[in-house]
């Protein structure tokens, strides 16, 4: 599959780059047009919200947010009520779920409020500047950091909203020999186009023998996904805590290309406009879930994020917030529930998919209780 021919910056520097050094991974080419110091998209632009080229779901409405904040203080409280905590937010966007969350730990937890201190993991200066605004009037408990890593020991809640999916992938395809990583390559006419490599993939890795896979099918394999998921969890088996994981994916691992790119709020094809797309991947549930088990950890999933809302009181929390409100505000809160929560072809209730993982064997709500 060959793309239009593309004028953007960064793609003329990964053309200049394919010509002096060959085919570059669908990793590489997924890092360099999000995270290129020159022209990559969180570096350049402002993704978020009505002008940007998305809308995450804090950005939707305030009881996103709210029903994670409610989250963290039922995991906060199975696990002892420590009186000091590291709130942790991966990738916090605009600062919003985190206003968010820290009002309704405020009004329902104030002794885990006392006892917290908030832990941005931000690498670009311009959204940092952006949370600062969003969150002032809880300065004194927020520090920004460019790694998990940096983040003090201690009990720790942390948030992955929309963190996964950010992280770059590798593809196969199958071919007549087998399975060869899927590269980024030069077409006939200089344009961006997908090559198979050289690079093979261990069978047993796939879901399915791979005799009974038709040719030119691809699978995806996240070992950078693996590797974050395997640092979160360690965190927590070190020293207590959960992790809430929210992300667009399947439950069960599969064939087939999730490579997208969002431009303006539509899609586009990844290959089109380097720099000037937001590039994603559907995150496998199923191997999140495998490094968790293999740390050592407990496990709490999956559910739908509808399922894990409604769990949580959205419902009962959206009719006290339209309780007064004139109609139109009503209605548009309602639109929210269901865009948020409701269930049906590509509605985020039903697209995107929650676990939890904790440092302890403790059962949260409102997954099912594991035994």
């Amino acid at each position: 599959m060959n793309s239009p021919e593309v004028t953007t910056p960064l793609a003329e520097k990964i053309k200049t780059l394919i010509r002096a050094s060959g085919p570059i991974s669908v990793t590489d080419y997924f890092a360099l047009c999000l995270a290129d110091p020159e022209f990559g998209y969180y570096r350049t632009r402002e993704p978020f919200g009505r002008h940007g080229d998305f809308v995450t779901a804090p950005e939707i409405s305030q009881l996103f947010g709210e029903m994670v904040g409610i989250f963290m203080v039922h995991a906060w409280q199975r696990q002892g009520s420590p009186g000091d905590v590291r709130l942790v937010e991966i990738g916090p966007g605009r600062g919003t779920m985190m206003s968010d969350m820290l009002r309704v730990i405020q009004r329902i937890a104030p002794s885990l409020m006392d006892g917290l201190r908030v832990h941005l993991v931000e690498t670009s200066e311009r959204l940092r500047g952006v949370q600062r605004v969003t969150l002032e009037a809880y300065s004194t408990k927020i520090s920004w950091h460019d790694s998990f890593e940096d983040v003090p020991e201690g009990f720790t809640l942390i948030a992955a909203n929309e963190l996964f999916d950010a992280i770059p992938i590798r593809q196969f395809v199958r071919t007549p020999t087998g399975f060869r990583e899927r590269l980024v390559g030069l077409g006939p006419e200089d344009e961006l186009s997908f090559v198979a490599g050289i690079a093979t993939l261990d069978p047993v890795i796939l879901p399915a023998p791979v005799a009974s896979i038709p040719e030119g099918t691809i699978f995806e394999f996240a070992p950078a996904r693996q590797a974050v998921m395997q640092t979160l969890c360690e965190r927590l088996r070190n020293f207590g805590g959960s992790a809430l994981v929210i992300d667009y994916g399947h439950m069960v691992t599969s064939f087939g290309d999730t490579l997208q790119a969002v431009k303006n709020h539509d899609y586009d094809p990844p290959l089109a406009s380097p720099g000037e797309a937001d590039l994603t991947s559907h995150v496998d549930f199923e191997d999140l879930a495998k490094v968790a088990l293999a740390s050592g950890i407990h496990l709490n999933g999956g559910l739908h994020q509808g399922e894990f809302l409604y769990g949580l009181g959205l419902a009962e929390r959206a009719s006290a917030l339209a309780r007064d409100k004139e109609p139109s505000e009503q209605r548009l809160i309602a639109a929210a529930v269901d865009r948020l929560a409701g269930e049906g072809a590509g509605k985020m209730g039903e697209l995107f998919k929650v676990i939890a993982v904790s440092g302890s064997a403790v059962n949260l709500m409102p997954f099912r209780p594991v035994d």
